[in-house]
């Protein structure tokens, strides 16, 4: 087995990037405080090729030099928007997207078992890296996501959280096909 070099990759640049057609995914960072969570944040949703990220309250936005670190461009690529309070971001979504909190509460439903419709956008919240989506939000949403976990912590990292659900979505949304390399696997 070989690795493959950056350009046997055959990436998008970010004009490409930015014309391509985009998972129907948006993700709200309510509140996140730490600038390098914010930035994985952005090089995961290129990775997933997302929509939109909505910033929301206290959230830093672009450009940041500790945003730009930990993003590797995809502040470039990524579309973003901000908004003071997050309840003005689902405000603004709710007419094209599905609302849901990624957080632990009552009548939650199991990410492994959550479907997306075919035909239906998404926007997911993601919550303040010690309080979590605030309870105003939850209420405002469609429904609840919850990651299973089985240690000891009541949490992961936001950042964790954000590419553990862009990926159990986009992969359940993707067309199944053949792997792009016989025997590899990883991304």
């Amino acid at each position: 087995m070989r690795k493959l070099s950056n350009q046997e990759l055959n990436r998008l640049d970010v004009e490409a990037f930015k014309e391509a057609p985009k998972t129907p995914v948006v993700v709200v960072l309510d509140n996140i405080r730490s600038l390098h969570n914010v930035g994985s944040v952005f090089r995961t949703a290129d990775a997933f090729r997302i929509e939109k990220i909505w910033l929301c309250g206290i959230t830093a936005t672009p450009p940041h030099k500790d945003i730009r670190k930990t993003a590797l461009g995809a502040t470039e690529s990524v579309s973003w928007e901000y908004a003071q309070n997050t309840l003005e971001a689902i405000s603004r979504l709710e007419a094209t997207h599905q609302c849901w909190a990624v957080e632990q509460a009552e009548h939650s439903v199991s990410l492994e078992s959550f479907r997306p419709e075919p035909d239906t956008a998404y926007a997911f919240v993601f919550g303040h890296e010690v309080r979590g989506v605030a309870q105003e939000v939850v209420d405002r949403c469609r429904g609840v996501l919850e990651i299973p976990q089985g240690g000891t912590k009541h949490s992961l990292n936001v950042s964790v959280a954000v590419g553990i659900v862009l990926w159990d979505v986009y992969a359940k949304r993707a067309p199944k096909k053949e792997p792009r390399h016989q025997g590899r696997g990883g991304l």
